[in-house]
């Protein structure tokens, strides 16, 4: 036990509750350093999720700070993820010890040159090559202010990560982004460290299930041209039914669903019914537009569906390509979904899950590995 580990966390959004990609590495970190006996002393930025009472019970303290206004936000030389959070009072705690500090993404990292003045330890949680996630939202976006916005944010983010001080070890979540750091932008310090994540065990039922299913924030941009992608290039070939699952649907997206008769939709769906659709499905069918970071759908499904069909950007040196059904076209993808639909999932492919995901995503272990990262 480490219990003379004291550790600053800087979070771009406040990570509980974790029912989004963004938050869910965030807060089984916490957890999992808080089991190791690190003390945590949390700063996070609140803008719509309020203040979480659950974040007590592993931080030692927790500080929230306001993002600054979006008139206030506008630099030449910061992007406006960053810009945003470089609230004073931020620094002003931070300047109190002289414990280590994680930042969480590039958001989190508007006083890092001037924290490295002090000497200070500071590390960087790298959750995407962010520059290269924005020009895909860029590209996926229908929307056209939001598409400037998207593309000018994808610009100063390059120069931004271009110019990270190469002195500050980075921690990124795939192995991809990991390599991308090193090779491409001259970040010698850049480690990789799997995401921390809910599950603990593989939960996948055994024999057939009832239906094809992809599922995710549908509100994100990158999510719904997924989506559409499947409806337009994929079910369109089959007449297997298919169930699109997830937040906030577009009107375009209803539209398009009410077309196919074997598609339906199911609107923001609790957490209840989102585990018992993935339970109940066949086959989750997630392909990516977007190699970086990792796909948490998938995660969640690999604990606790069965079968999964994926294109090559969905798994790409995940270490998760073994346990998935790999389809480099929609015609590809279409023909794995009519094999596999009427083939049962059996205690052959759950070993394999449980041998390949334990391997990779066992809290206790990685965040002991932090642990010696940092001290």
């Amino acid at each position: 036990m480490n219990n003379d580990k004291t550790l600053h966390i800087i979070c771009h959004d406040v990570p509980w509750p974790a029912d989004y990609g963004g938050v869910v590495d965030l807060f089984y970190k916490i957890k999992a350093l808080h089991e190791e006996g690190v003390k945590i002393k949390l700063h996070c930025f609140e803008y719509g999720r309020g203040r979480q009472d659950e974040l007590n019970k592993y931080c030692d303290e927790v500080i929230y700070y306001k993002r600054l206004s979006k008139w206030k936000s506008i630099s030449i030389t910061k992007p406006f993820i960053v810009r945003s959070r470089e609230n004073p009072l931020l620094l002003e705690n931070l300047l109190k010890d002289d414990h280590p500090i994680l930042m969480e993404g590039i958001h989190c990292t508007a006083f890092l040159r001037p924290l490295l003045l002090t000497g200070r330890k500071i590390f960087l949680r790298l959750h995407n090559v962010e520059f290269f996630y924005y020009s895909q939202l860029f590209q996926s976006e229908m929307n056209l202010f939001k598409k400037i916005y998207f593309l000018n944010e994808s610009m100063f983010l390059r120069q931004y990560e271009k110019k990270l001080p190469e002195e500050v070890p980075v921690i990124a979540v795939s192995n991809n982004d990991a390599i991308f750091y090193r090779d491409e932008l001259d970040k010698s310090l850049t480690t990789f460290l799997p995401v921390f994540i809910p599950y603990s065990q593989v939960n996948s039922l055994e024999n057939i299930g009832m239906y094809c299913l992809y599922h995710g924030n549908l509100s994100v941009a990158e999510n719904e041209k997924a989506a559409l992608w499947l409806l337009e290039k994929v079910f369109s070939l089959t007449k297997i039914p298919f169930i699109i699952a997830g937040k906030d649907p577009s009107k375009r997206l209803i539209k398009k669903v009410g077309k196919n008769k074997n598609v339906s939709l199911v609107s923001n769906p609790s957490n209840v019914e989102l585990d018992d659709l993935i339970a109940k499905a066949q086959i989750h069918v997630l392909p990516s537009f977007n190699k970086t970071g990792i796909k948490l759908i998938l995660i969640n499904a690999l604990y606790n569906g069965r079968h999964c069909v994926v294109n090559d950007e969905a798994v790409e040196g995940s270490g998760l390509e073994d346990a998935c059904h790999i389809g480099t076209t929609s015609m590809a993808i279409a023909s794995i979904i009519t094999q596999l639909y009427h083939h049962p999932f059996g205690e052959e492919e759950i070993n394999l899950r449980k041998k390949l995901l334990g391997n990779i995503f066992n809290n206790k272990a990685n965040a002991q590995k932090l642990i010696q990262l940092i001290w």
